[in-house]
C-alpha cells in the first residue's frame, strides 16, 4: 500500500529510540519514550497560499527530522507504524 500526503502534510517513519544509556544501562520498554525523530517517507505538494499558489515544503523524502512530541497522527500501513505531520509540527532537519 502506498500513501500520498495532501497539502502540507508529511509521512514520517519514527526512528527507533536508544535501548541503552550512555553508561550502558538497558532501558526497559515500559520506560522508553516515543522518539521525536524520524525519516521523511513522503511529502505533500504544499499548502495553498492566500494568492492561490502552492507554497513548497522545506523538507524532502529521505530527510531526518525532529518533530513535536505530541504532534501528528499515528497510522499503520502494511504492518509498519508511521506518523502523518503538518509541516508546522516539524521542528528541524538533522544534518550530519
Amino acid at each position: 500500500m502506498k500513501i500520498r500526503p495532501l497539502n502540507d502534510r508529511i509521512l514520517v517513519k519514527r526512528l527507533e529510540g536508544e535501548e541503552k544509556t550512555a553508561g550502558g544501562i538497558i532501558i526497559p520498554d515500559s520506560a522508553k519514550e516515543k522518539p521525536a525523530e524520524g525519516e521523511v517517507i513522503a511529502v505533500g505538494p504544499g499548502k495553498l497560499g492566500d494568492n492561490g499558489e502552492r507554497v513548497a515544503i522545506d523538507v524532502k523524502v529521505g530527510d531526518r527530522v525532529l518533530f513535536s512530541k505530541y504532534g501528528g497522527t499515528d497510522v499503520k500501513l502494511d504492518g509498519e507504524d508511521y506518523l502523518i505531520l503538518r509541516e508546522d509540527d516539524i521542528l528541524g532537519v538533522v544534518e550530519n
